[in-house]
């Protein structure tokens, strides 16, 4: 099935993948943020696929101002979800190759700590997956 994306709707998908990443690092906020940002974009860069292609593309047309966390939240958990849906509407296949490589990007943040993630990171991991899983 071939996708047709519009600029918007790529800007929506990164956005939303990098976001996703944006809040793990801000949930570990007392810990190691840098390394959750790292270990979460290195997850991304791997993509594969059309979402691979989509997120490797260089622009700045990522949007993750926000003064808070509450407010980077109010963006890009609605960009999650909005991906999902467009994805799902074109490619059910892309929409699961998002969702695995959002899944994949929290969890290799989450793992940068030694045994659990904290429980500030855990809830963070919720609200993202319910974002998904919303659309």
């Amino acid at each position: 099935m071939s996708i047709t994306l519009t600029d918007q709707d790529k800007s929506t998908l990164r956005t939303a993948a990098y976001g996703a990443v944006t809040l793990m690092s801000a949930a570990d906020a007392a810990g190691k943020p840098h390394k959750v940002a790292t270990e979460g974009s290195i997850a991304l860069a791997s993509a594969t696929g059309l979402v691979g292609h989509v997120l490797a593309e260089k622009t700045r047309d990522i949007n993750l101002n926000g003064k808070s966390v509450a407010a980077i939240a109010d963006h890009v958990l609605p960009a999650l979800t909005a991906a999902m849906s467009l994805l799902k509407k074109q490619d059910p296949a892309e929409a699961d190759n998002f969702r695995g490589t959002v899944l994949i990007a929290i969890e290799a943040a989450a793992r940068t700590h030694l045994g659990r993630p904290s429980p500030t990171m855990a809830d963070m991991t919720r609200k993202i997956t319910e974002a998904l899983d919303a659309a």
